[in-house]
């Protein structure tokens, strides 16, 4: 929105008035202000304005009002606008002082006529164009007599953020109040106005304004009207500049800490002042204000208090003692707390300094003070001033604040009760002592019922401040749940905001580290939320919740409703941020995987007949994941030895058509077969099924009493019938059955290399052999033509070493053409194991469904031995 020029005539039209309102009305004063109109005119109210609220009405000649419509008019407003922006919030820029006005009476001079014209063009200009080019004006230059508001005024088409089109933009999009110890004292400014001091141009014009403002404050210093009143404007133009923390270097730079330190105390009374104090408290509400903004840049911290603000800041905080009650005190020393709170945030020099200084008495003083605004910038200082510092603690514990500060928590105004609530928790915050008098002075049951404030950040400072009670007192844990903060909690848990969520999961994880407390917490719902919170991407919140769900895994009575509401799962497939929260996960799974046992096991299978397939299922998942290997007969065979329906549910969930049903099915079977065996078919060669006698390594192929012959590629390999007719039946048959081999001398061995032979001949003389994997195919077709199966399995396990993405499926089919059931179940696991990536490619759903059954019968043979931990593939 664009500023609004507004003409103010006075009666008889004898004085005109450019106007610019771009600002809140409270941050000026109307001085030397002849009148104003509203759009109803009424004679009898003709009174000056006493404050900035009122508006009183002049009656003006028809002739000069509607001049000031065509005026007004004539930029563009209309009648109704022109007549709402004079009423409400209409600001003057210039006004003239008792000397012009004086002139006015006896004729106006050319001169005057000259610097009216030249001001109302000027705002008719700026107005009405968007681009000025380049203008400079400082309006205490250009008029000699008083000025309301003498600022230097920059405009340039390329910096729009240093005109005031730029400021009025953003007051209208001024942000929410913020919270916090950092107080940048912008409860009642329009926000911040960035003013772009990039360019040496606009830095110096800055500075040189930073610099008349304080030549004026350093020669104001005296109880003169004139002086307050010069004194009280330099200060708020100081404050408004400094609410730019891009400029706070400037205005520093250009002497305006010492200037305003000045002016933190009053000025000495002289024999001619009498009784009579201009501006009273206002002057030094300005200097307070505006270091209080300078000391949000933490650089310049140090260099304000050097220069004496805090003995004259603690004295403006005693101020009330020996002033009357205004508005304006009230004010003074609200800005002096705030300007402390600035002054020590993060600061623990100027901390302890704000103590010696004498400064905490007061401050708790003032938290009885009848202003509601005084009381919360107290609040806020000491809690700044509190936090880790424990002299700063001790101080205010001993100047008795505790009373007061749990009378706050239970205010109706949330300002107040968020400070308080923040200056306990920084007391409490790893001092045990002054947790106990906190307890003690009775802080638990009113910060209880702050978890059902409407302000969220005081729900949030209480929860953290229940988590610091709990911490270390067992007894405070079970009061805390018996108070009824379970339930607050745990809406908490769903709020929008992450850091009422982190801190509610905070608090209930030190009330879950209690044993009566952890089945309240599930029973009060608490388990579907924290699970949800582990999908978050807020580590500490992700932490919080995770740290919780490990404490109510202790309990026995909730582990079956972890298990029913899916956090198993949950707990399985989170992705976590934090090393310490994945730890925490899995010393979870852990301590519900021990519980499973007696009367939760009972309470599982129970389940598995009642609930609801939904409930089934996740129940059949957590028993092969968390089952002991003890259990699995009971909970996956029936009575007769047959698969149980709880198995043949995790191979549906394989066939299922939804992918997410199928891993899960796929991860918890290669779980189960696992669980049922000690020891991976591929992690050890296998042992010969048939022990017996071998003749040793120096008989192959020797012809020392070769009673038989094979030609293998037109090669002859010499072996002995004894050793052939002890390794397999395939042998016993050849020389002992009707066949024509049992007689003859030399035998033709067709469709096997020499290599091949070789090997399986080694094997049968020794018992041992060394398969490589290019051999070990052929190898394995021989092994199975001449029912050798130690040699089978040892084939087996070296093929498996070798079995991919790329070639399962061709693995899988060549267990069955040889009836390799050491490879065959090799290859279930690993397409198990691999599902994920397996079924991504296209081609292998058929490969999942021919293994179903095969799945199902290992399965049965593995968990009906009477010993699982013994069985091999």
């Amino acid at each position: 929105m664009k500023p609004f020029l507004v003409v103010l005539v006075g009666s008889g039209g004898c004085q005109i008035h450019a106007v610019l309102c771009f600002l809140p009305r409270h941050h000026f004063q109307l001085a030397n202000f002849p009148g104003s109109f509203i759009h109803t005119p009424d004679p009898s109210r003709s009174t000056r304005p006493n404050n900035l609220n009122e508006s009183p009405t002049r009656q003006l000649p028809a002739s000069t009002t509607e001049l000031a419509w065509q005026l007004a008019g004539s930029s563009g407003f209309s009648r109704e606008r022109t007549v709402r922006t004079l009423a409400d919030i209409a600001v003057p820029l210039y006004a003239f002082s008792k000397r012009e006005r004086t002139k006015e009476k006896k004729g106006e001079s050319n001169k005057t006529k000259k610097k009216k014209l030249l001001l109302f063009l000027f705002f008719k200009i700026l107005i009405s164009e968007n681009t000025l080019g380049s203008i400079s004006l400082s309006l205490s230059n250009l008029f000699k007599s008083e000025v309301c508001f003498p600022i230097r005024i920059s405009f340039s088409s390329s910096s729009l953020p240093s005109s005031l089109m730029e400021l009025q933009r953003r007051q209208d999009q001024r942000r929410p109040e913020r919270k916090g110890q950092k107080r940048k004292l912008e409860e009642e400014t329009g926000g911040e106005r960035e003013i772009s001091v990039k360019s040496g141009e606009a830095r110096k014009a800055l500075l040189s304004e930073v610099s008349e403002q304080v030549k004026v404050l350093n020669s104001t210093f005296s109880w003169s009207e004139a002086d307050r009143a010069s004194a009280k404007r330099a200060t708020h133009v100081l404050a408004e500049l400094a609410k730019n923390e891009e400029v706070v270097s400037v205005i520093v730079e250009g002497g305006a800490v010492p200037a305003l330190v000045k002016h933190l105390q009053a000025p000495p009374l002289s024999d001619g002042d009498g009784s009579s104090k201009p501006f009273e408290h206002e002057v030094e509400k300005g200097s307070a204000f505006a270091l209080g903004l300078l000391a949000v840049k933490p650089e310049h911290q140090q260099l304000i208090v050097d220069t004496g603000a805090l003995a004259h800041l603690v004295d403006l905080l005693k101020r009330h003692k020996d002033s009357p009650v205004s508005r304006a005190l009230y004010s003074v020393i609200r800005r002096a707390a705030d300007a402390i709170t600035n002054l020590a945030h993060e600061n623990s020099n100027i901390k302890t300094r704000v103590r010696i200084e004498g400064g905490i008495p007061p401050l708790v003083e003032l938290l009885e003070f009848a202003d509601t605004k005084v009381q919360r910038a107290a609040a806020g200082a000491l809690r700044t001033l509190a936090f880790k510092n424990d002299e700063n603690k001790n101080q205010i514990v001993e100047c008795n604040a505790l009373p007061t500060l749990i009378l706050m928590l239970r205010s109706e105004d949330a300002a107040i009760h968020y400070e308080a609530v923040g200056v306990i928790g920084n007391l409490v915050h790893s001092s045990p002592i002054i947790k106990k008098e906190v307890l003690l002075a009775g802080a638990l049951q009113p910060v209880i019922g702050l978890l059902s404030s409407c302000c969220s950040e005081s729900q949030r400072e209480a929860a953290l401040l229940l988590g610091q009670f709990a911490a270390t007192d067992s007894d405070c844990k079970v009061h805390i749940v018996q108070r009824g903060a379970v339930r607050p909690l745990i809406e908490m848990l769903q709020s929008p905001d992450v850091q009422l969520k982190e801190m509610s999961a905070f608090a209930l994880g030190r009330l879950a580290q209690d044993s009566n407390n952890q089945a309240g917490i599930a029973h009060n719902g608490g388990l579907v939320p924290l699970l949800k919170l582990l999908d978050s991407k807020n580590g500490s919140l992700q932490h919080n919740a995770a740290f919780t769900l490990y404490g109510l895994a202790d309990n026995e009575d909730n582990v079956s409703d972890y298990i029913r509401v899916g956090g198993v799962q949950k707990l399985q497939e989170g992705e976590f941020i934090f090393q310490a929260t994945k730890d925490c996960v899995t010393k979870t799974l852990k301590r519900l995987e021990e519980k499973i046992h007696g009367r939760v096991l009972s309470h599982l299978l129970y389940l598995m007949r009642v609930a609801e397939r939904a409930v089934q299922r996740r129940v059949a998942l957590a028993f092969a994941h968390l089952c002991s290997p003890d259990d699995l007969r009971t909970v996956f065979i029936d009575n007769n030895g047959m698969s149980h329906p709880r198995l043949e549910l995790l191979l549906g969930l394989l066939g299922s058509s939804a992918h997410k049903q199928q891993l899960d099915g796929a991860t918890a079977l290669y779980k189960l077969a696992n669980k049922a065996m000690t020891l991976s078919p591929v992690d050890a060669a296998p042992p010969s099924p048939t022990p017996q006698v071998y003749l040793g390594e120096q008989y192959v192929n020797n012809p020392t009493l070769s009673d038989v012959i094979f030609l293998v590629e037109g090669r002859r390999f010499y072996a002995h019938r004894i050793c052939l007719l002890a390794s397999s039946d395939a042998f016993r048959a050849m020389f002992d059955g009707g066949y024509r081999e049992k007689d003859a001398r030399d035998i033709e061995i067709p469709n096997i290399r020499w290599e091949v032979f070789e090997l399986m001949m080694r094997f049968i003389y020794t018992g041992s052999v060394d398969i490589t994997i290019d051999i070990a195919q052929d190898l394995l077709r021989a092994a199975d033509q001449y029912l050798l199966e130690g040699l089978k399995r040892l084939c087996e396990y070296t093929i498996a070493q070798d079995i991919s993405l790329d070639n399962v499926s061709n693995m899988y089919e060549l267990s069955e053409a040889f009836h390799a059931m050491s490879l065959r179940h090799t290859c279930i696991l690993f397409i198990l194991e691999q599902f994920d990536k397996l079924s991504a490619r296209p081609g292998n759903s058929h490969l999942i469904m021919r293994i179903l059954p095969e799945i199902c019968t290992y399965f049965t043979k593995a968990l009906t031995k009477p010993n699982p931990r013994s069985l091999r593939l």
